[in-house]
């Protein structure tokens, strides 16, 4: 749907677009030369966009005046001729579009049925329920057109007759001549909402289909051209605007329709822009007076600025001059300072030969340095090697006497060997008595006994311990079975719970998910709302079984979810997967939350109060608003009207008053009425009543005494079973005790075994220590009697005495080695030190003699020295101001803008270029260049210049820099606004010229349209002793133009607006006809139709109408037209162009279906009444 709302405003655009093109191009000229067939894109404007359907809209070719407007008449009008319908079919009369015959199998009331209409008007009359508005229904939807247009069931499958699987609609159309008739075929399938089509006996698509009824005109989504008995209250109801726009479609020009919307898209637009105008003019002169305002702010601003950007210059060039005359300064100093320093090198090079020769001395004085070292490093390894030869000998001789005093001392170790081994043998012979001293008694046996002794115990105490654990948890039970009856006798006096146990006995798989429900709403968005059996209350209980009695079981157990999200979860984890643990089934229920989808109530509250009812039931009840919009969207809660008084209200009256509205439900006292009309016929109204059976499920409920009882029995029951639990327990508990009094005398003897115990482990582990002490004394005496005797002991140690003295010969001969060298080097060292004295003494000469040859070097670097002090102390701190002037002035520029920047630069290379030119002139002599636009100003006078333009700035007011900021921003947006506003302007301009010439257009020609229907409407009521006008009612909103119906039906009234409350039934009905007769000569469509539209009409109206309609129906110029009614008045006026159909269905037909032809049996009968008459003649 929304799709298609955009793209009809895709075409309204467009419409508008191109209405605008065409005003262009005609200003542009109009006198172009454009060829009648050329298919160019001035073809496709506003004139040429269909006739009133969007399907039916196509491109029209250039008149012969060389554009798409509209040719002129003779009279000089501006509108074009009235479009007509199709050349008529001069062998068979009949139109294009046309109806040539209908065939409907298994269609609502229809077995089987084919008939043909006439090209002219077609009567179809027959008894109420025979199926004459199934015609009707066979005809819109036998031609692809929606069952909306006939207000009936939206489902198409609902039109296949009960008990039968299928059905078809097939309609024959007559087509241009000499060309076959169009025969359309649409099979219905009674379970599904798809439907197939065949075109002439091909298979062919709706779409298909509702092309080739735009082509012929076929109009039947009209209510002007096609109006189903349903439809009638709906076309009284239109709106004047509703039925200006439905007119034109239907007649007058085709252009009508497409030339209306673009006015109306074009009027918007045109509102639009001069809304947007005016806004903006107004905020365009708000915008300049607060400019205005600022400007005098504005103009200081800028003069300080302009002094400030001033001052940067300045601070810009100050450090840049300051910079040049210090590296100018810096420059000369530097030729003074090169100059002197040039004449102390000259006085330094004459003496630069001696100072030569005594760096050469210097240099042989450091190599010999370097020689003696290295031979006074060589002489002391030799002197420590030396006394490492000399340490060792005194260590082997020092062992050479350690050997000695052994041999002095041996005949004493061997007695005290002696003496060692007889203490050992004495201490082994102790430790082996002490070893084999007996072991305590063991305690083995004791032990086991114990062991038996603490099983039995711990045997004895397991079983005691599980019994007294049985016994508690049989306890435990029994408490929590006392506090779940205690529960459960508290929670019968629990409404909420006496619900949920309602609702269990009512049905559990609801009770089950109440439950499940109110464990898992974290899963829903949403609050599910519970049945209504616990959510709906009834305030005052008197009107429970009212409320009761118009509810059924299933609503009372219905969750109702509050979006789809949460409606599609609830069926699939419940209902599909077994949330509940179990196979389950709960009712479920959602709608979108839309009161303006509910029927009204049937009578006001004043009607209500005048009638003696209370109220409506929707008014008796508490409940979420969830579940009251369920209640009044699927019982119509809101619209059943109550009173518990029997004789308070006037049943009949009530009974007329909700059968207004098609029929209702009301409650009086102990009686129900349901009240209904007949949509056939005279529209009867029934009322079907039954009783107010007593409320179950919102009635108040007592408590359940036999269940208290029942609990209070269970209550005391385990309390007594708690009591012998507890004295079995007791018991235990005793025994437990004694059990544990014998486990601790038993732990006493335990104790005392194990101190025995202890003792014959000690006694063991000190037998073993005894054991390893033993076989260690043995083999210490092992050793000693294997020690080697004395004798050969002082053998060994001559030997060793003999190997050291040998060692210490050799030592001696290579110390005396070694003392050679060194005198050797000695006498090398001595040598080289006396080469060293005769160098130093030489330097020391040559040193004397290059002083006293640099006295007068000196002196001139002295002179040197003072005269270049003033001038070496002035450069070098021209220097660092040069350098700091140099980093200050690199600064500036860096830190200044672009502007600021470029202007240095140029005003720097005018000045470079004038010193170069004023340089070249002085060296060559000849005129020097013009100074005039270079700016030669020293720092000086910049600084002069800055402190002028500062004590200015001093007399200038600040300004805030918002307020200029608004100033600039306001600025720019004046000049943008003021440009838009142009624009919108301009747009405005060719709007209302676009307006004017669709205007020139659509205006005359539906007044003549108008103009002509009127003629024939007021003529129609003239003829039947009324008075009727037809106005065309302007207005700025093009899309608020109407046509305003002025009838008057008593000659004391006055000309009133027809309207759906004004005029009767019966007038509205007549004023409909007779607008529709008026309208039909101006028809564009192949057919119309009315059903049942001389419903409550007199009978004077009745027959003026169908005399009017015969005469307009059946002229030579007219298209076909149906009359579909249930009833005829005698001796009605009748052309030979009718036809009529007489609808025959019932039980008793024939199962042929040749048989039955009416005309064959009129033919008959009046072929009879001749031969009856002749006979008697």
């Amino acid at each position: 749907m929304e799709k298609v709302k955009q793209q009809q405003s895709k075409v309204k655009e467009e419409n508008a677009r191109r209405a605008r093109a065409r005003v262009e191009e005609q200003e542009r000229g109009d006198g172009l030369d454009v060829d009648a067939d050329a298919d160019t894109d001035e073809e496709e404007d506003f004139d040429n966009q269909g006739s009133g359907s969007p399907k039916g809209r196509k491109r029209a070719r250039a008149n012969t005046d060389g554009d798409s407007r509209p040719s002129q008449f003779q009279d000089g009008t501006s509108c074009a001729p009235r479009s007509v319908t199709l050349p008529r079919d001069p062998k068979d009369n009949f139109i294009p579009g046309s109806i040539v015959r209908i065939q409907l199998r298994n269609f609502v009331t229809y077995d089987y049925v084919e008939f043909r209409p006439g090209p002219y008007l077609n009567m179809i009359i027959g008894p109420n329920g025979t199926g004459k508005s199934s015609i009707a229904c066979a005809i819109a939807l036998g031609l692809n057109f929606s069952p909306k247009v006939l207000g009936r069931a939206d489902e198409i499958s609902a039109y296949v007759k009960n008990g039968t699987p299928d059905g078809h609609i097939e309609i024959e159309l007559k087509t241009p001549a000499g060309k076959p008739n169009l025969v359309i075929h649409r099979k219905l399938v009674a379970y599904s909402k798809s439907s197939t089509f065949m075109l002439n006996g091909k298979n062919a698509t709706g779409k298909e289909v509702s092309q080739r009824m735009a082509e012929l005109g076929v109009q039947v989504g009209n209510l002007c051209s096609f109006l189903p008995q349903d439809k009638v209250s709906e076309f009284a109801m239109m709106t004047p605007q509703q039925l200006l726009k439905e007119t034109q479609k239907a007649a007058g020009d085709t252009n009508l329709t497409s030339w209306h919307e673009t006015l109306i898209e074009a009027g918007k637009e045109s509102s639009l822009i001069k809304e947007k105008v005016a806004s903006e003019q107004s905020q365009l002169t708000q915008m300049n007076a607060r400019n205005a305002a600022i400007e005098h702010d504005v103009e200081r601003y800028h003069e300080r600025r302009k002094i400030e950007d001033m001052i940067k210059i300045l601070e810009v060039y100050i450090p840049c001059a300051s910079y040049r005359e210090l590296l100018a300064r810096y420059h000369e100093l530097k030729v003074v300072q090169r100059k002197m320093h040039q004449k102390v090198l000259r006085l330094k090079a004459k003496n630069e030969p001696a100072h030569e020769l005594l760096n050469v001395l210097k240099s042989d004085l450091k190599e010999r340095e370097r020689t003696r070292e290295t031979r006074k490093r060589d002489t002391q390894k030799l002197f420590r090697e030396m006394q490492q030869m000399y340490d060792s000998n005194e260590k082997m001789e020092n062992h050479a006497d350690t050997l000695q005093s052994k041999l002095e001392h041996l005949v004493q170790a061997e007695k005290d060997r002696q003496r060692q081994i007889r203490d050992l043998e004495g201490k082994i012979q102790r430790m082996e008595a002490e070893y084999n001293q007996p072991l305590p008694d063991e305690v083995d046996v004791l032990k086991l006994e114990l062991v038996r002794e603490r099983n039995d115990i711990r045997s004895r105490r397991g079983e005691c311990d599980s019994r007294l654990r049985e016994k508690l948890e049989e306890k435990a039970v029994i408490m929590r079975k006392i506090e779940q009856a205690q529960r459960n006798l508290h929670q019968l006096d629990s409404a909420d719970h006496q619900k949920l146990q309602r609702l269990a006995q009512f049905n559990q798989d609801t009770a089950d998910a109440v439950v499940w429900l109110r464990s898992n709403k974290h899963r829903f968005k949403k609050d599910i709302i519970e049945p209504a059996i616990l959510t709906l209350t009834v305030p005052n209980i008197r009107y429970a079984p009212a409320v009761e009695s118009v509810m059924s079981g299933d609503r009372f157990k219905t969750f109702v979810a509050q979006c789809r999200e949460d409606y599609d979860l609830l069926n699939e984890l419940v209902n599909d997967q077994g949330a509940l643990g179990r196979k389950a089934w709960i009712s479920t229920w959602f709608r979108d939350l839309d009161t303006t989808q509910l029927v009204e109530p049937p009578m006001t509250p004043e009607e209500l109060q005048a009638l003696h009812f209370d109220g409506y039931l929707s008014d008796f009840v508490s409940c979420p608003p969830g579940m009251l919009w369920f209640l009044k969207n699927d019982i119509s809660l809101h619209r059943i009207a109550v009173t518990l008084n029997n004789n308070s209200v006037d049943v009949n009256r009530a009974t007329q008053a909700v059968a207004r509205s098609g029929g209702a439900t009301f409650i009086v006292g102990s009686v129900i009425n349901n009240v209904s009309r007949s949509r056939y016929g005279r529209k009867a109204v029934s009322n079907v009543t039954r009783e107010v059976r007593p409320a179950k499920l919102l009635a108040n409920h007592g408590v359940d005494a036999d269940a208290k009882r029942r609990f209070e029995s269970e209550i005391v029951q385990h309390k007594v079973d708690v009591a012998a639990h507890d004295e079995e327990i007791g018991r235990f508990k005793e025994e437990e005790r004694k059990i544990e009094a014998e486990a601790k005398e038993h732990d006493k003897r335990g104790a005392a075994i194990q101190d025995r115990t202890d003792a014959a482990q000690r006694a063991r582990a000190l037998k073993e220590k005894l054991n390893l002490a033993i076989a260690r004394e043995k083999i210490m005496l092992r050793q000693k009697r294997a020690a080697p005797s004395a004798n050969q002991e002082r053998e060994d140690i001559r030997a060793e005495l003999v190997g050291v003295a040998k060692k210490r010969v050799k030592v001696v001969k290579d110390y005396l080695a070694i003392a050679k060298k060194v005198v050797v080097e000695q006498q090398e060292t001595t040598r080289i030190g006396l080469e060293y004295l005769q160098i130093s003494a030489n330097r020391a000469f040559l040193d004397e003699l290059c002083k006293r040859k640099d006295e007068k070097y000196n002196q001139a670097m002295e002179e040197f020295a003072e005269k270049c002090q003033s001038v070496d102390a002035e450069y070098n701190d021209a220097k660092k101001h040069s350098k700091d002037a140099l980093n200050e002035s690199r600064d500036a520029l860096n830190n200044t803008t672009d502007e600021i920047r470029e202007q240095y630069n140029e005003a720097m290379a005018k000045r470079t270029e004038y010193e170069n030119a004023l340089q070249n002139a002085e060296s060559n002599g000849t005129t020097p260049p013009s100074a005039e636009g270079v700016d030669l100003r020293t720092a000086d006078e910049y600084r002069a210049e800055l402190e002028s333009q500062e004590a200015q700035l001093e007399l200038v007011s600040k300004t805030q820099p918002g307020v200029i900021e608004q100033y600039e921003k306001r600025k720019r947006d004046i000049e943008q606004l003021e440009k838009t506003l142009e624009e919108r302007q301009r747009n405005a301009a060719k709007v209302e010229r676009s307006i004017q010439l669709t205007l020139d257009y659509w205006k005359p020609a539906l007044e003549k349209l108008i103009g002509s229907i009127g003629q024939k409407f007021s003529a129609a009521f003239d003829r039947i002793g009324c008075a009727g006008e037809i106005h065309i009612s302007e207005n700025e909103d093009y899309d608020k133009w109407a046509i305003d119906i002025l009838v008057k039906f008593r000659d004391e009234e006055k000309l009133q607006l027809l309207t759906g409350q004004r005029q009767s039934g019966g007038e509205r009905s007549l004023t409909t006809i007779l607008y529709l007769m008026s309208l039909t000569e101006e028809a564009r469509a192949p057919f119309s139709l009315v059903d049942e539209i001389n419903q409550g009409m007199d009978q004077r109206a009745e027959r003026v109408v169908h005399d009017n309609m015969v005469d307009v129906t059946c002229k030579d110029d007219s298209a076909q037209y149906f009359l579909i009614t249930p009833k005829l008045l005698p001796d009605l006026k009748y052309h030979e162009r009718m036809k009529i159909l007489c609808v025959n269905n019932g039980e008793w037909l024939p199962e042929e279906t040749k048989v039955g032809n009416l005309m064959n049996l009129i033919e008959g009968f009046l072929s009879t009444r001749r031969n009856t008459t002749a006979n008697g003649h």
